[in-house]
């Protein structure tokens, strides 16, 4: 496990480099021989240009790095085990919960349970007695 950490930590010290030489190109082309007139990239001075170079090579260290994490963590990981300590259990309830429409204890089947209206209930007309 630490050669993974390892490994990470040099594939992000690759990225913030890899961002920070191409940032530094200019803007015009020719960074890894892409843009630009074609006669400056057969050239000398454009092939063995620093920052192409600098930036092909460390391009292909990120990539090399990226596959040999994703071989890393496909060999780490060959548990076939289910982790199960985060699951979630409902509590079992001993009694039911009581049913809202079921008719009140005590009332006879058929007839509704009578509720008073409050005083001052504007659909009953009782609001400016």
């Amino acid at each position: 496990m630490s050669l993974f950490i390892f490994l990470t930590v040099v594939q992000a010290i690759v990225a913030a480099l890899l961002v920070v030489v191409i940032l530094m190109q200019k803007s015009e082309g020719g960074g890894l021989g892409v843009g630009g007139s074609p006669a400056a990239f057969m050239s000398a001075r454009g092939a063995a240009d620093f920052m192409t170079r600098l930036t092909t090579i460390l391009a292909t260290a990120f990539v090399v790095l990226s596959i040999a994490l994703a071989a890393l963590a496909v060999g780490t990981n060959s548990s076939r085990e289910i982790d199960t300590s985060l699951e979630r259990t409902t509590p079992v309830q001993n009694a039911p919960a009581a049913d809202p429409l079921a008719p009140a204890q005590g009332a006879q089947p058929g007839t509704a349970p009578v509720q008073s209206a409050p005083a001052n209930d504007p659909l009953n007309g009782a609001a400016g007695q």
